[in-house]
């Protein structure tokens, strides 16, 4: 995971203004620890901090066209660009670097802006044409990797991959929306990510299991690519197992390059914590070289400020989340580890969140998939989508450590077919044997070669920051009690009149929030709204007892989630009814 700062039509030009973007792209570092890089070119900058991943020793970056016409400064990571390079069009053209990302000046050069299409990969990047001083900013469709806009007094046109970058020089700016082109040549922002989903009609494509399975098995292979040592991310839920089931399946019958000969798993959480377990239970299955870490409430605590100023965000269940993905992040880079796959993405496509077991109709549970997964309107701050919420904390979790998060259910290929198919097979039908995210757990539901214990394939859904422990989320609850007054919260309205927090635990992260980014940009760049159990605002709508719920966890999907939470919470059995069910499912799709 790199970082980029771009700013484009400087007034100023001088030493100082190429000392004061050093600066800047300086508080990107952490993000690309490994080489720094600046193209200047009349008053136009483009600068890179890399984190090195494919062709470490020679893709340092920005990249260039044969005569360095062309200029380009990439966070990403294109995972065709073998194929991309061997095509009629590009095989003629000398490569400098082994880089995925010198592809994209060549590309330009063949197909002007409308190239974008061609890319299969997570990215965000700013291409510069020096010939007419020309240039655009492309974000990934679903906007796995983050980038933010900002306009200067003098008239510059500024692009960062966090908002630190840019926010104290810009007069205005907001994130930049995923599945965009902006163009200089075109005058600004405009859609390139168009997939048939996107309408309004519901889709009607019969559910096919192998072609889920093939499908998502290539998205995993795919993001194999990679020169450094890489593991997975193991919680031992659905998502994470299944990225860490095809994974080692390729990966023993491949020469794919690995970190030792096994496969290397990551979890965190208290002690006793559910993930944990459920986490150790699968490597264990799996056979995969398993790292258990652990972390204190109080461990967590000390590094929310640091979180927020990484993370960039004052949403609860964000920071929730964040916090100990970011320290798990940490151990992961002290062992040499550089990419990690990741299984988030799965609850948005498939209506994983236990909310969704009060969708009325299949019609309000594909809409409401749609706004999980990326904004209808991207102007409109009160729709949630991932790449303002679980997107942004894998990314900037990891990337606060030199760490890059790949997200195989985020594949545009793999996007197609889940959100092709007909939303009637996604509903939760409990008469039916179908259980939240039904349809992926049939997809790899093999009785010949399992890919997954069957317990674990049925396992319910546990948010994150309910998984490490149920004890992370009372213990911040309790800090923030002590920390923010009765009076304090009653006034939150007049100290905080945009997207006022209702809670104390809300009010403590915007207050550290605001210490690092006062801006009124920088705070509507977190929407806001009513939620339960990470749903939209809209879905709140589906259950009238959720209209007055404060708290976004899982846990507050009443009546729905079924996880102990009495005595230690953490090893609790689950009631002997839930059990059955779980039995009665399980039989159900046998």
């Amino acid at each position: 995971m790199c970082g980029i700062l771009a700013v484009l039509g400087c007034v100023d030009n001088s030493q100082a203004t190429r000392s004061r973007i050093i600066k800047l792209s300086r508080r990107l570092r952490h993000r690309g620890p490994d080489w720094s890089g600046l193209h200047c070119y009349e008053d136009c900058y483009l600068a890179h901090e890399r984190l090195a991943i494919i062709d470490p020793i020679s893709g340092d970056q920005p990249l260039y066209s044969e005569d360095k016409t062309v200029v380009v400064t990439v966070n990403g990571e294109i995972y065709n660009h073998k194929a991309l390079r061997e095509s009629e069009s590009l095989k003629s053209h000398k490569y400098h670097t082994g880089s995925d990302c010198e592809v994209l000046a060549h590309l330009y050069e063949e197909h002007g802006e409308e190239f974008i299409n061609m890319l299969d990969g997570m990215f965000a990047f700013v291409l510069l044409d020096t010939k007419d001083k020309s240039y655009i900013a492309v974000r990934d469709a679903i906007g796995v990797i983050p980038l933010y806009i900002g306009w200067g007094l003098d008239g510059s046109v500024w692009f960062a991959s966090e908002m630190k970058a840019l926010s104290d020089d810009c007069e205005q700016f907001m994130a930049f929306p995923p599945g965009h082109i902006y163009s200089s040549k075109q005058g600004g922002l405009r859609r390139w990510y168009n997939p048939p989903w996107f309408s309004e009609l519901v889709p009607s494509t019969p559910y096919d299991p192998l072609v889920l399975r093939d499908t998502f098995e290539k998205a995993v292979i795919k993001r194999l690519m990679t020169d450094v040592p890489f593991g997975v991310l193991l919680s031992g839920g659905l998502d994470s197992s299944l990225v860490a089931s095809v994974a080692i399946r390729h990966l023993e019958k491949s020469d794919a390059r690995q970190w030792g000969s096994k496969l290397h798993t990551f979890c965190i959480g208290l002690k006793g914590s559910p993930d944990l377990k459920a986490g150790k239970e699968v490597a264990d299955y799996l056979g995969t070289r398993h790292h258990e870490l652990h972390f204190t409430v109080q461990e967590g605590i000390d590094a929310i400020e640091e979180v927020i100023y990484h993370v960039e965000t004052y949403d609860v269940t964000t920071i929730r989340a964040s916090t100990p993905m970011f320290l798990m992040s940490r151990k992961i880079k002290s062992l040499g580890v550089k990419m990690v796959l990741s299984g988030e993405g799965s609850d948005e496509i498939f209506g994983g969140y236990l909310y969704f077991h009060k969708a009325p109709n299949k019609k309000e549970l594909h809409e409401e998939t749609c706004r999980k997964a990326t904004p209808l309107e991207f102007l409109d701050h009160d729709i949630k989508a991932l790449y303002q919420y679980d997107c942004l904390r894998a990314n900037k979790s990891t990337s606060a450590w030199g760490v890059e998060a790949r997200v195989p259910f985020l594949d545009k290929a793999f996007l197609d077919v889940a959100m092709g198919i007909d939303p009637e097979w996604k509903m939760i039908r409990p008469d039916l044997g179908r259980i939240e995210k039904w349809v992926l757990r049939n997809a790899f539901d093999d009785e010949k070669n399992p890919y997954l214990p069957k317990h674990i394939l049925y396992r319910q859904k546990e948010q994150f920051s309910d998984g490490v422990g149920y004890s992370w989320i009372d213990g911040l609850k309790d800090h923030a009690n002590k920390h923010v007054s009765d009076a304090m919260l009653t006034n939150a309205n007049f100290v905080f009149p945009e997207n006022t927090p209702l809670t104390k635990e809300a009010y403590y992260y915007r207050a550290i929030f605001e210490k690092f980014f006062p801006k009124s940009a920088a705070r509507a760049t977190v929407p806001g709204g009513p939620s339960v159990a990470c749903s939209t605002a809209k879905a709140v709508e589906w259950d009238a007892a959720w209209k007055g719920n404060l708290d976004p966890s899982g846990r507050a999907a009443l009546g729905v989630h079924v996880a102990a939470y009495e005595g230690d919470k953490a090893e609790a059995p689950r009631p002997e009814k839930v059990q059955k069910l779980a039995e009665k499912t399980a039989e159900a799709i046998v």
